[in-house]
């Protein structure tokens, strides 16, 4: 580098939208867990594969301008540029205060130990379980840390949204909250708004997710109206900015008693027309974060750290359809100001073919589990044998990168 579970039922009923569900725009559960330390940890789930090479651009290396050529990418495109080598998507300009004073930076070439198969589903529940495989994972692994640490307190935790966030489910109880809001539609009104939305792949998603979310469940429910007739009711879409509800949500708990927060941004599955799809992605997140920054206020948010999460990459060249395929190396964001920012953390692998994972991915060169354990043990002051054999079962957590100050 340059410088210094369960989603599985919901997969079973739904195979019809596929990834349409992973890659919506809608946010999907918040949660939170009090805990008697001081900093505060804010773990954001995001949701359909982010694409870390163009978020985090490596515009000084010639195969990635050949490779991204039909995108829009490095400083003269309009990326802000961060090193001399890596840029800044210009959808995220409004975060570049925050790296100039040290409080933005970035894990780049890495990943989870999941492979080759590229499943949002199952790259999601391993992210959220946070082992090295699927098998036999039943709980989470922000609730296994809050299982191994002292005094800590369940009563104000809170998820808001239907359903609920893995990383946080287990033994740890933590409580649900969810906004009631439904919207009944025939299905001729259905049929037309798929067809009016099939063009656009984040209105697509985006009514996919809402099928799934009505009245509390992960079924599409069937309501009878006044002519008798059998009508599709799906949870409506709230007005304003959902995600500037939820950070203002998760600051105000954060503000008082509460330490950890996690909650899902989605929207990030870019297979078609990247150069339009990823923008509002982005800039969704850079609304989270700077809302967390401003209702934080400075004292809290200097005892805050943000990590920004995907399940995989993408890959390295641009498909046929202006978009990137699934792919596995890619990239974690992490705001604050316990943050040690400013830089971009990792091994950057090249992106010759020879280099690349499987001839197609960025190849990764750390393990994201590794990063979250080092933010928690700086943080809780959580011990390595907890954190290596039973927050993240099996990890080799390695040499500390220094993410916090």
């Amino acid at each position: 580098m340059q410088n210094d579970l369960s989603r599985r039922s919901l997969l079973t009923r739904s195979t019809l939208i596929g990834c349409s569900l992973a890659a919506s725009p809608l946010l999907t559960p918040l949660s939170f867990a009090a805990a008697p330390w001081d900093a505060r940890l804010v773990v954001i789930i995001l949701r359909g594969g982010m694409d870390g090479l163009d978020v985090v651009q490596p515009y000084g290396a010639a195969e990635f301008m050949e490779a991204r050529g039909g995108l829009s990418v490095g400083p003269d495109k309009g990326a802000f540029d961060l090193d001399g080598f890596f840029a800044l998507h210009p959808a995220l300009g409004s975060l570049m205060p925050l790296w100039g004073q040290g409080d933005l930076g970035f894990v780049h070439a890495t990943s989870t130990p999941y492979r080759d198969k590229r499943s949002h589903f199952d790259g999601q529940d391993l992210l959220e379980a946070g082992t090295s495989t699927l098998d036999g994972a039943r709980d989470g692994w922000l609730n296994r840390m809050l299982q191994n640490l002292p005094g800590v307190e369940t009563h104000t935790a809170y998820s808001i949204g239907r359903g609920e966030m893995q990383v946080l489910t287990g033994a740890a109880e933590v409580a649900d909250w969810s906004p009631d809001a439904d919207l009944v539609m025939s299905p001729q009104t259905m049929s037309l708004a798929e067809l009016v939305m099939q063009d656009d792949p984040e209105f697509q998603a985006a009514l996919a997710e809402a099928l799934l979310l009505s009245k509390g469940s992960n079924e599409v429910g069937m309501v009878e109206n006044s002519e008798g007739d059998m009508q599709m009711s799906v949870p409506a879409i709230s007005r304003g900015k959902a995600h500037v509800k939820v950070a203002e949500f998760a600051a105000e708990q954060l503000r008082a008693d509460t330490r950890v927060a996690s909650f899902s941004i989605n929207g990030w599955d870019t297979h078609n027309k990247q150069g339009r799809t990823l923008a509002p992605a982005l800039k969704r997140l850079a609304d989270t974060i700077l809302t967390l920054q401003s209702e934080l206020g400075a004292v809290i948010w200097q005892k805050t750290a943000i990590v920004a999460m995907t399940e995989f990459g993408r890959t390295v060249r641009v498909n046929g359809t202006g978009g990137t395929d699934h792919g596995t190396g890619g990239a974690m964001v992490l705001a604050g100001g316990a943050i040690r920012g400013g830089r971009v953390y990792g091994d950057w692998p090249g992106l010759a073919e020879v280099d690349l994972f499987n001839r197609r991915d960025l190849m990764p060169t750390s393990d994201v589990r590794a990063s979250a354990a080092w933010l928690m043990r700086g943080l809780t002051g959580l011990d390595v044998s907890a954190l290596e054999g039973r927050v993240f079962p099996g990890l080799q957590m390695g040499e500390d990168l220094g993410l916090l100050l």
